[in-house]
C-alpha cells in the first residue's frame, strides 16, 4: 500500500517589524565595521542571514537603511534625555541626569553613538537635518533650565545650552575610549559638577 510522502513544514515567516529589527542589528555592525561609504548592502543581507532582494523588500537602499538606523538611535537618545530633564524639578539634579544619560547611551547603545557623533555622512543633507533637529532640540531643553535659574536672555541661554549639550557628548565619547577608567557615575558627576558650577554662578532671576 503506497503513501503520499508528507511534505516538510513551512518555516513560519518572521513578522515584519521583527525582520526589521534584525535587518537593523546587520547594518548596525556593517556601518560601525566599515563606514557608510565602505559598507554594502551585499553584506548587510549575508550578515543578516538573508537573500537581497528580502532586505530590499524591506529598505529601498543602503542610505534608506542608514537612515533608518540613525533615527532609531537618535529616538532612543532623545528618550534617556527627555526622561533625565522631565524626572525632577531640581534643575542640579537634571543637569546631573542629563549628562549621565549620554554616558550611559555611549556605553550602552552597541556603538549607535559613532553613528550619531561620527557620522561620515555629516554633509549629507538628510543626516545633517536629522542631527541639528536633535541637537538644538536637546540645547533648546537646556537653555530652560539656564533661564530658570539665572537672569540670562533667552539668545544667551541657548548659546550655553548649545555648550553644555557640547561638553556632555565630547566628555562621554572620550570617557568610552579611555575604556571606563573613571566609573560611569563618577565621571558624569564630574562634567555635571563643573557645568552646574558655571551655571550657578550667573546672576539668579529676580
Amino acid at each position: 500500500m503506497s503513501t503520499t510522502p508528507q511534505r516538510p513544514a513551512r518555516t513560519p515567516r518572521m513578522p515584519r517589524e521583527e525582520r526589521r529589527r534584525q535587518l537593523l542589528r546587520a547594518a548596525q555592525q556593517v556601518f560601525v565595521a566599515h563606514g557608510y561609504h565602505g559598507a554594502a548592502m551585499d553584506e548587510i543581507a549575508e550578515v543578516a542571514q538573508v537573500s537581497k532582494p528580502v532586505l530590499y523588500q524591506h529598505f529601498p537602499g543602503k542610505r534608506e537603511l542608514y537612515l533608518a538606523l540613525l533615527d532609531s538611535h537618535l529616538e532612543n537618545l532623545t528618550e534617556l534625555l527627555a526622561q533625565a530633564i522631565a524626572g525632577t524639578q531640581d534643575n542640579r539634579q537634571r543637569v546631573v541626569d542629563t549628562i549621565r544619560a549620554y554616558y550611559r547611551f555611549v556605553s550602552q547603545d552597541s556603538q549607535g553613538h559613532r553613528m550619531i557623533f561620527e557620522s561620515d555622512l555629516m554633509n549629507d543633507p538628510d543626516v545633517g537635518a536629522r542631527l541639528e533637529t536633535f541637537n538644538a532640540r536637546f540645547a533648546a531643553s537646556i537653555a530652560d533650565v539656564i533661564a530658570a535659574e539665572t537672569s540670562v536672555p533667552h539668545a544667551q541661554a541657548t548659546l550655553l545650552g548649545r555648550a553644555l549639550a557640547g561638553m556632555a557628548q565630547v566628555s562621554a565619547r572620550y570617557w568610552l575610549e579611555l575604556g571606563n577608567d573613571v566609573p560611569l557615575e563618577e565621571a558624569s558627576e564630574l562634567v555635571a559638577r563643573l557645568a552646574w558650577r558655571g551655571i550657578s554662578r550667573f546672576p539668579k532671576e529676580n
